[in-house]
């Protein structure tokens, strides 16, 4: 990292000695009276930067490009995944030329048309047929593209399949809560007023779907099965993140999200793939939200269908661990009472006793 300041540094001073040479140059110039001359060398001189900037800027651009190709995004493993990296694909195709052309065009003009004293403008009052062949191929290929587009855009942002599984991503600083629609696979209705320390959620227990809602601390998938995120914030903007399956949702308060997506490699596939026994799928949060933004992670695991039955059946419902806590506190008051009411009924007997006694 110190070695790349360095080096930074260096090129700045380098470039502002350049700088401050060509400005000493041109004012002794005008100070010989030369200064028709002086500006034409100066002209010359920013033709040769600009083509210098051209020679090792382009290679430069292509060079960093590859060598930070890994930081680009993984393979997707995701349907809709493939769909979003073909419009990228494409998309490059239409502009790097594009780029590398005009790039080119811009740098050798300035170096070949630098300002020359006596220098005479060429003329071009302009071409019909020039003008009809950059205009129509570049919206050619933006129709193209557009299309593209579109009809990925409707197919991942349609209606979610009727036998999506549905789970609840809760954003909040600094954590995700996840909570499973259970057996039923209909999440519960919930509110704000009833959130508290034994209802994380807010759920209102008078609604049967809340019965078997669980909670989990993993995002547990299943391979080929299309999943349905119910996305939403408790505090300030999030963004739900899963950069495998090329899902990128906000979580803003107040305001429900949702996205689906179907999932098609499972976890120990991609192990397998890139040689990595330690390898997860993650979920991240991709908006600043805070001190503690980098907390907002967890693993997602994507597993068979039979896998994936067994770890959904050893799950508890918040509601059943509810009832199982208050089960927990009741019978300790309980024996209180009937203590009391025993002792309160054993009185009146021996008072008997001793009455019947006299």
């Amino acid at each position: 990292m110190l070695t790349n300041v360095l080096g930074l540094v260096i090129i700045l001073l380098v470039l502002f000695v350049v700088f401050q040479i060509a400005k000493a140059s041109e004012a002794i110039s005008i100070l010989k009276g030369g200064e028709a001359s002086s500006k034409e060398k100066n002209n010359r001189l920013h033709g040769v930067l600009f083509l210098l900037v051209m020679i090792i800027g382009l290679p430069a651009s292509m060079w960093s490009a590859w060598y930070y190709s890994e930081w680009f995004l993984p393979a997707p493993a995701s349907v809709h995944g493939v769909w979003i990296d073909n419009m990228f694909f494409w998309t490059s195709v239409a502009c790097i030329p594009v780029y590398f052309l005009t790039h080119i065009a811009l740098f050798v003009f300035s170096y070949m048309y630098s300002g020359k004293e006596n220098g005479k403008a060429y003329y071009f009052p302009g071409s019909n047929k020039l003008e009809l062949i950059w205009t129509a191929i570049p919206a050619f290929v933006m129709v193209l593209l557009v299309y593209s587009g579109i009809s990925s855009w409707y197919k991942i942002m349609g209606d979610a399949p009727k036998d999506s599984m549905i789970v609840e991503a809760t954003g909040q600083q600094f954590a995700w809560t996840l909570r499973y629609a259970g057996a039923d696979n209909k999440l519960g209705t919930k509110m704000i007023k009833l959130i508290g320390s034994d209802n994380t959620f807010g759920q209102d227990w008078k609604d049967a779907a809340n019965k078997d809602d669980f909670q989990a601390d993993t995002l547990h998938l299943v391979l080929n099965k299309p999943v349905l995120i119910k996305i939403n914030a408790l505090d300030v903007l999030h963004s739900f993140f899963l950069p495998h399956f090329r899902v990128k949702m906000d979580a803003v308060p107040g305001i429900p999200t949702q996205f689906h997506f179907t999932p098609t490699k499972t976890t120990a596939q991609m192990r397998k793939e890139l040689n990595d026994p330690n390898f997860n799928f993650e979920l991240a949060c991709a908006e600043l939200c805070g001190q503690a933004h980098f907390n907002m992670r967890r693993v997602v695991v994507v597993e068979e269908e039979a896998a994936f039955k067994q770890w959904f059946a050893a799950q508890e419902s918040l509601y059943k661990k509810q009832v199982t806590t208050a089960e927990k506190e009741v019978p300790a008051s309980a024996a209180t009472d009937n203590t009391t009411q025993a002792t309160q009924e054993e009185k009146p007997t021996e008072n008997t006793k001793k009455l019947s006694s006299l």
